[in-house]
């Protein structure tokens, strides 16, 4: 389903799921999706960090856009992450999720031993040639190394045509955010907040037009957008408040507690994490489940939660 209109709302980032052989585990992803679809977020993202997409091989990339397309069922668009270390095999893998059905690429740069900037934006430039879907820029050091000036960026979106959004995570984010805005004076494209949300409500203040992360309660993040659209700040500081210890638990390094919600959810059959990432130890199981439970007491996690 090729993207509508600007990148507004909800877009969740999907975790891979994978059996305790390790193999991707399709059913499950497949349900995964569907869901997304059902609690009425405006599209999906694939094969980005908690996709753990570095750890794919292509025929299994292929073989998870065919399932998200398929299961998407042209009710929501399906974003791809097609970042790689190669300029033409970024280009190789965008290419591929178009002829696919994506919606959209989402592209982060890798780190160079010597950086430059202008290798950056022509590596953009580049990878994003021969498609027409539009592209999502990733700005994510945390997993990249690369450290993008807010310059660079509004360069990249003044001279790449088929760039549509940002996904701005780099700390600070309000302050990037909002010096991004009043930077894009001849073109404007929309920005959309990462990093587990863990800034969200201030970015949402600051003008961010909405999410793409992979908080594993994205119900959360459309109230939230839609408390902020309707000027209802005190509902969207209720909701922040509430849900920010559980937020801020998500944040640890790697993918294994947001799997392991999105296994007590019902979603997917296992959280195993792909070797070498780590699942999560007894500890911090025993932790979540008791956060969860001060969190939502007595709620159905398989149920889409009515806020």
């Amino acid at each position: 389903m090729p993207l509508q209109g600007s990148f507004q709302g909800v877009y969740p980032i999907l975790a891979t799921p994978f059996d305790d052989r390790e193999n991707v585990d399709l059913e499950s992803f497949g349900r995964l999706v569907r869901f997304m679809a059902d609690i009425g977020v405006d599209g999906v993202t694939i094969l980005g960090v908690l996709g753990e997409s570095g750890r794919m091989v292509d025929s299994e990339r292929e073989q998870l856009i065919k399932t998200a397309v398929a299961a998407a069922g042209g009710r929501i668009p399906v974003i791809v992450g097609t970042s790689h270390k190669g300029t033409i095999a970024t280009g190789t893998l965008s290419r591929m999720a178009e002829s696919l059905g994506a919606g959209a690429v989402m592209v982060t740069p890798s780190r160079e031993p010597v950086p430059s900037e202008d290798r950056v934006f022509e590596y953009f430039r580049q990878a994003v040639q021969g498609i027409s879907i539009p592209v999502v820029v990733q700005d994510h050091p945390a997993s990249t190394e690369v450290h993008m000036s807010v310059e660079l960026m509004l360069r990249i979106v003044r001279e790449i045509p088929g760039v549509a959004c940002i996904k701005e995570e780099a700390p600070p984010t309000p302050a990037r955010i909002a010096a991004l805005i009043r930077g894009m004076t001849s073109r404007k494209v929309p920005i959309l907040t990462g990093l587990g949300a863990l800034y969200g409500l201030f970015d949402l203040e600051c003008g961010s037009s909405g999410f793409m992360t992979g908080f594993a309660f994205p119900e959360v993040l459309i109230a939230l957008v839609r408390a902020v659209r309707a000027n209802r700040m005190g509902d969207a500081w209720d909701l922040y408040r509430r849900f920010l210890p559980l937020i801020v638990f998500e944040q640890q390094p790697g993918v294994a507690v947001r799997k392991e919600i999105l296994r007590m959810r019902g979603l997917i059959a296992s959280g195993r994490v792909r070797h070498p990432g780590a699942g999560l130890n007894p500890e911090a199981a025993a932790q979540l489940r008791a956060l969860l439970d001060r969190t939502l007491p007595g709620v159905d996690l398989a149920r889409p939660l009515a806020l």
